[in-house]
């Protein structure tokens, strides 16, 4: 990720967990916990633990040696063995094959990003919370096909905010729990060089899920990250739009309490939180895709299907993770003016009481003639309440507020990941 567009597009503390730095120091966690769990001798094992410091290696040349070896982890045990004992070199790498460590390492990577994603998650649903609770009974207009539809409150707008981020996060943290396992399977899958057990003291080692059986090209559990990822950006991003649109200018009911200035316009306070929540989170589906498109892996080790997750999946992480930040910003701050919200009420006139005259005349003149007649009186230029004096045309939101008390029971029950 280029720093210049990083501000926006990679924001928030999941950057840092994702970086080179990260990948780099979890594949060498994977190396000091497997010569571990191979029952290497103590002295051998803290030698070698010693060893495994992301500083105490080259990045970029081992970038460029990668080129050769077709991954980094063939010249990165190169170096690791370099620098330990001999004695400790014969347990460096032991029975494992590149993509164990590869893939051991991509999932602590992902187990450690998540953390600060939830967390943002987290404190974007608790925004949204205390705004369902604050405007609870805040009329505003319902919108389909951005048109008004009828009244609802902006309580109710954000509790949907929130139940979906809470969903969101449920599905995350399963994933997180449940499916991000340790890979160790040796050359071929079977664990020719390696006693079964070892498997279950890495996965224990570093707090991974034990599998089943190595998945070197059962990929089921990517592509079940990538889409608990997915879906979490498109629930920020549905939030996002919403914002977007309630922020213009023609709209006006809510806005940023934050800077959002313009090069070129002195006057404006652009939704940048919001904004940049919907960009980050408009990466994730094509970056999903990608990963669920190479899950169909040749016999025991993918023909270049392995190597394409690399980079989609580290991407997914930061964008997600950089839309969940900006969410939180967003609605930590937002700024909500029940009184624009109650003026664009007003704009049709009672035309938003159209379902209730309709239902109302119904039982007398049968529905499609109760909304014909509707209809035809709106048509004209009458007002409802001029027309039909009988009907109770008062503001009415449903069970809006009954539906608000819902979500939030809902949402103060669950656990505390």
């Amino acid at each position: 990720m280029s720093e210049l567009f990083g501000g926006v597009l990679a924001a928030g503390a999941v950057r840092e967990t994702v970086a080179d730095a990260a990948w780099l120091q979890a594949m060498l966690d994977v190396e000091a916990a497997l010569a571990r769990a191979c029952d290497a001798p103590a002295d051998v094992a803290a030698e070698i633990s010693g060893a495994c410091r992301a500083e105490r290696f080259d990045i970029a040349e081992l970038g460029a040696a990668a080129a050769g070896a077709g991954n980094p982890v063939i010249p990165l045990v190169r170096a690791l063995r370099s620098a330990v004992s001999l004695a400790a070199a014969e347990y460096v790498h032991k029975g494992a094959t590149s993509q164990d460590i590869l893939d051991s390492a991509a999932m602590l990577v992902a187990h450690r990003a998540l953390g600060p994603l939830l967390d943002d998650l987290m404190g974007a649903a608790e925004a949204a919370a205390r705004l369902a609770e604050a405007h609870r009974a805040t009329p505003v207009a319902a919108r389909t096909l951005l048109q008004q539809a009828l009244p609802t409150t902006f309580g109710l707008v954000a509790a949907g905010w929130l139940t979906a981020l809470d969903q969101a996060i449920d599905r995350l943290a399963e994933v997180r729990s449940h499916r991000l396992a340790a890979q160790l399977g040796g050359a071929a899958g079977t664990l020719s060089a390696l006693a079964p057990s070892t498997v279950g003291r890495l996965a224990a080692e570093l707090g991974l899920t034990e599998p089943i059986l190595p998945w070197h090209t059962d990929r089921t559990r990517v592509a079940d990250l990538a889409g608990a990822l997915g879906t979490a950006a498109g629930v920020v991003g549905k939030a996002a739009r919403d914002i977007v649109l309630y922020a213009q200018t023609e709209v006006g009911e809510v806005s940023e309490g934050r800077p959002g200035g313009s090069s070129a316009m002195p006057h404006k306070r652009n939704p940048v939180a919001a904004v940049s929540a919907s960009a980050c989170a408009a990466q994730a589906p094509g970056l999903v895709a990608t990963l669920l498109g190479a899950m169909a892996q040749e016999h025991q080790r993918a023909a270049g299907g392995w190597h394409a997750e690399w980079r989609p999946l580290r991407t997914l992480l930061l964008s997600t993770g950089s839309a969940a930040y900006w969410l939180r910003e967003c609605l930590t701050n937002l700024r909500v003016d029940p009184d624009r919200m109650r003026a664009n009420l007003s704009l049709t006139g009672d035309a938003m009481m159209a379902e209730r005259v309709a239902a109302t005349l119904a039982p007398s003149l049968g529905v499609d003639a109760a909304h014909d007649k509707v209809r035809a009186t709106l048509a004209s230029g009458q007002y409802l309440a001029d027309a039909f004096p009988e009907v109770d045309l008062s503001l009415d939101t449903g069970y809006a507020g009954s539906l608000v008390d819902t979500a939030i029971r809902h949402h103060s029950s669950r656990e505390t990941l």
